[in-house]
């Protein structure tokens, strides 16, 4: 789960000073403060994020130490970033800092889940990771290669992307791209399930008088994100004591694909996304999993 709030996008005149010196809202002058901001013909935007991860075995069960499968983790976190847009391309910095461990709260969540839902008491949290200060700095650049509109308001879209993170949370490089098509696309850089970096939020065109851009459309997307992964602390386990771990692979590789619909204030995408395997021992070869994104512009 992430919640994100994302600011409306500011810019620079020509001679490089704000758009509105002494009257910008707070966010504005927080990004014309930072060198991320950049040059005159870029727009600029802040997000804040707050977000929930868990991780389980396969087998909730089973109360002993699982030593062939994944460990039970939680991860809570807060987080800030920057979006820049050009005129083909979009950068995102964000930074997240948090917790993994018992004091992320995760078995509790899951614990009452699982009561409310009737289902079975996940039995081995007493095997999850300790506590451990966490932080992540993720760097990320989509391109627009190609925006073709066919007819009929009819088009598609090719957004390539690449970035790495850092951080003990996890040590990666990535790249990929998503192909979209459909009936009056909205002008953002394409959909993603949820993983750091990929602050995507279709935000208002430049002189729309709606806030979602004014549009109604319909679309359908495929996407891949490939990474070669140096570190990842819910497979390796905590990095300044002894845990459980599990033996990593190297590269992973997401397939995803999906549908959406956007009115002017309101964007909502459903894609499945299928994982391949992410250790050496794991239960099953590969993961399936839904990644519900809702999107409302005020």
């Amino acid at each position: 789960m992430k919640l994100t709030w994302i600011s409306p996008w500011t810019s620079r005149r020509p001679d490089g000073e704000p758009t509105r010196p002494g009257a910008a809202p707070w966010y504005e002058t927080f990004i014309h403060a930072l060198p991320f901001d950049g040059a005159p013909g870029f727009r600029t935007a802040l997000f804040l994020a707050a977000g929930h991860n868990i991780y389980t075995p396969d087998d909730l069960d089973r109360s002993d130490l699982i030593v062939d499968d994944r460990p039970y983790a939680g991860y809570a976190y807060l987080g800030i970033g920057f979006l820049r847009k050009g005129e083909r391309y979009m950068d995102t910095l964000e930074v997240d800092v948090g917790i993994v461990g018992r004091h992320s709260y995760a078995q509790d969540l899951q614990e009452e889940v699982h009561k409310w839902l009737g289902n079975d008491e996940p039995r081995g949290w007493a095997n999850q990771l300790g506590d451990e200060l966490a932080l992540e700095i993720i760097y990320e650049r989509k391109w627009k290669l190609l925006k073709t509109e066919t007819g009929g308001k009819w088009g598609f879209d090719l957004i390539p992307h690449a970035g790495a993170g850092i951080g003990n949370v996890a040590v990666y490089a990535n790249a990929g791209a998503e192909f979209r098509y459909g009936w009056n696309r909205p002008n953002d850089y394409g959909t993603c399930p949820i993983r750091p970096g990929c602050e995507i939020g279709r935000l208002p065109d430049e002189g729309s008088p709606d806030p979602g851009g004014g549009r109604y459309g319909l679309f359908f997307f495929l996407g891949a994100d490939g990474r070669a992964v140096l570190h990842d602390i819910f497979l390796d386990g905590n990095t300044f004591e002894d845990s459980h771990s599990v033996k990593r692979k190297p590269f992973v590789a997401d397939f995803s694909a999906g549908l959406g619909f956007a009115l002017p204030d309101l964007k909502v995408t459903y894609a499945v996304v299928y994982r391949t395997k992410q250790f050496d021992t794991q239960p099953r070869d590969e993961q399936v999993f839904g990644s519900l994104l809702v999107s409302w512009y005020y």
